[in-house]
């Protein structure tokens, strides 16, 4: 049995503009309608959590300007997910909630009292997705010149986390006692300073409130370096793998046991999910004529392709030849997302290679719901994985296909859960 997520990669912010059937598309992307009718639909298929993600800026990286992500939603405008959370729990019952935050920029104590405070907004089904960012736009928006530089930004995060959690722990299992009897509401013994003074954070701390029911909300994680992974081994709950095909997704679950291991945890600890985006059809002959027109439409964009390479590497590649090899120091010069990147330039040494064959999942599944349920089901076992986060277009047809097709099917097969054994999200990450 394995877990299943949807991530949503332009977080609470314009879903597939242009595309017709997009749930949250117009204005109606501002309003949490949409993503209401999402969860409850995901809920319904059992789904472990949906995941928002989010950025700090409107880029201006593609062309040194605006217009490109503004002209045509990419990436912006874009709303802060973390608010939209408790409105989806009271909306549903069981499906965890996990909201982007930047360690880089939001202070570790309001950082904790925030995920304490969401932590009980939605009875225990809260989760910080979190990243360091990548753009010397966002660093600029919170006073910076330019962005730390990309390890420094996750030595920075660990410390972060330390504290964060330490501000969590500062409040002892049963420091509430609310005795009316004796006037008692917290025994203040059990409630303690942190007295934090590290190499770039500061706290004397405790908490002013309470930990939520999980006491540590879920931790997720999606940075695919060096620096990231280890980050994620050592913080992490769940993990986003983004790596394409077979044996680099094998590798990737190999190499994060080994770095669990070094710091004491099991692989049962951190949950690994590979992004997809499944293509269904009734028919063979049907998923695999939508996924040619799908393929179509991607060779079409040399534009978007480069626009998102821009964002991702931080450089603005408007200005290289696409058909030309990259500079020989390209890679040493990306200071942004720099796995994505990487996935980048194994597709091809040109910008139109790397755009034409980059594999934006990590593995192609393409057929009826019975058809891609046994492929999930295969590769979990093959590569020892955890599950899968789905990274589909955000529009009615997608997620039904999904959540009352494809979840079914992989329901028959016991696949994945058929209901909810817990209430918190940990607890249910925790299950199998």
């Amino acid at each position: 049995m394995f877990h299943i997520g949807w991530f949503l990669g332009s977080g609470f912010g314009i879903q597939s503009w242009g595309v017709p059937g997009a749930v949250a598309s117009d204005h109606q992307w501002m309003r949490p309608d949409p993503y209401i009718r999402m969860a409850k639909l995901l809920e319904e298929a059992c789904f472990d959590y949906m995941m928002f993600e989010d950025s700090l800026m409107v880029t201006d990286t593609y062309q040194n300007s605006m217009e490109y992500p503004l002209k045509h939603g990419a990436s912006s405008p874009k709303n802060d997910p973390l608010p939209l959370l408790p409105i989806l729990a009271r909306e549903t019952s069981h499906i965890g909630l996990i909201g982007t935050i930047a360690t880089t920029f939001s202070h570790p104590f309001s950082a904790a009292r925030l995920g304490a405070t969401l932590d009980h907004l939605t009875n225990g089904r809260f989760g910080f997705n979190l990243v360091t960012a990548s753009s010397h736009r966002s660093a600029q928006n919170y006073g910076l010149e330019k962005h730390v530089e990309h390890d420094k930004r996750y030595t920075m995060a660990s410390e972060w986390m330390d504290l964060v959690g330490r501000l969590w722990d500062s409040w002892e299992p049963g420091a509430l006692v609310a005795d009316e009897d004796t006037g008692v509401y917290v025994d203040h013994t059990k409630v303690h300073l942190v007295n934090f003074e590290g190499e770039f954070y500061k706290c004397r701390g405790p908490l002013n409130t309470l930990p939520g029911p999980q006491h540590r909300p879920v931790i997720c994680q999606a940075g695919g370096s060096g620096a990231g992974r280890a980050f994620g081994a050592t913080h992490a709950d769940t993990v986003i793998g983004s790596s394409n095909g077979m044996e680099p997704m094998r590798s990737y679950r190999r190499d994060m046991d080994r770095l669990l291991a070094e710091r004491g945890r099991k692989p049962t600890d951190c949950k690994v999910l590979f992004l997809i985006s499944p293509v269904l059809g009734d028919t063979e002959e049907e998923a695999q004529e939508k996924q040619r027109a799908i393929t179509a439409q991607t060779e079409a964009s040399l534009e978007r392709s480069l626009f998102a390479m821009s964002y991702f590497s931080g450089m603005d590649l408007s200005k290289f030849d696409v058909d030309e090899p990259l500079p020989a120091d390209f890679a040493a010069r990306i200071n942004g997302h720099q796995s994505t990147m990487s996935d980048y330039m194994s597709a091809g040494s040109t910008l139109r290679q790397m755009a034409k064959h980059r594999a934006t999942t990590s593995v192609e599944l393409v057929g009826t719901p019975d058809k891609v349920a046994a492929q999930m089901d295969e590769i979990t076992q093959e590569i020892k994985g955890d599950g899968f986060l789905v990274a589909s277009p955000v529009t009615l047809q997608s997620i039904t296909e999904i959540a009352r097709g494809l979840a079914p099917a992989l329901k028959r097969r016991g696949a994945i859960r058929s209901g909810y054994e817990h209430t918190t999200l940990r607890e249910n990450l925790l299950a199998f």
